[in-house]
């Protein structure tokens, strides 16, 4: 019986031997470090436009840095696949390559805000895109219980519901590109050049009339007068002779 029960104590210790070193040479799992928002977007399965919009600007990599540095984080509102499908065609592609940028800072917050502090937020929001005064980059917020909506001086938008929020990063699904008023706002347009005013003709005056008359008149009235003068010179002229 001795040998026997060895043998099995000796099969059970280089068992759990094996499992220790096994558990052993398992890496631990690794931090969790800053929240990536292209992985975050990708997994939200309708935000692909938006996802190129990002990566060809170079913002994605812009966001993820300002995540690793930044204490006050981001918010991001995403418009959707279906929101860049309502867009009149070739609204982004008209865009170079510097408004395409700011275009994608108007849909970021440079800082991390919850649904419940954008009941208390002061218009206009300030956003990555730049000056906020009218006629720029404006973003004005308003709420009606717990619907958001944002306004941008072009178009409305409606926060959809939340893709990600977490201590430095809030993600919100929006139903509208968010057009900013510098981009998009319809130009006034330019007065029209005064036109001089033109010298209205006068009506020529049919022959005829009293106005011809009285220089037809006075013309031969001149002629008249000139002929008895010369008349009366010769007269006189001639009586000078004779009395020779």
């Amino acid at each position: 019986m001795t040998k026997p029960f060895c043998f099995m104590f000796f099969l059970l210790l280089v068992s759990l031997l094996h499992c220790i070193k096994t558990s052993a040479q398992v890496p631990a799992a690794a931090p969790s470090g800053p929240p990536n928002i292209t992985a975050i977007l990708e997994k939200g399965g309708q935000f692909t436009s938006f996802i190129r919009l990002l990566e060809n600007t170079q913002q994605d990599d812009q966001i993820n840095t300002q995540l690793n540095n930044s204490n006050q984080g981001l918010t991001v509102f995403a418009p959707t696949d279906n929101a860049f499908a309502n867009l009149k065609s070739g609204t982004i592609n008209s865009l170079s390559d510097q408004q395409k940028v700011q275009l994608v800072q108007f849909h970021i917050l440079p800082t991390s805000m919850s649904t419940s502090q954008f009941q208390t937020a002061s218009n206009p929001l300030r956003t990555q895109a730049g000056n906020s005064n009218d006629g720029e980059f404006p973003l004005n917020v308003t709420t009606s219980g717990n619907q958001v909506n944002l306004t941008t001086g072009v178009n409305e938008a409606t926060v959809a519901n939340t893709v990600f929020s977490g201590s430095n990063l809030a993600v919100y699904q929006v139903d509208q590109v968010l057009l900013p008023l510098d981009l998009f706002g319809s130009q006034a347009p330019a007065p029209a050049p005064s036109t001089p005013e033109k010298d209205v003709p006068v009506a020529a005056t049919p022959k005829g009339s009293s106005n011809d008359a009285s220089v037809d008149t006075s013309g031969a009235l001149s002629l008249n007068h000139l002929a008895l003068t010369m008349a009366s010179s010769a007269i006189s002229a001639f009586a000078a002779v004779s009395l020779l």
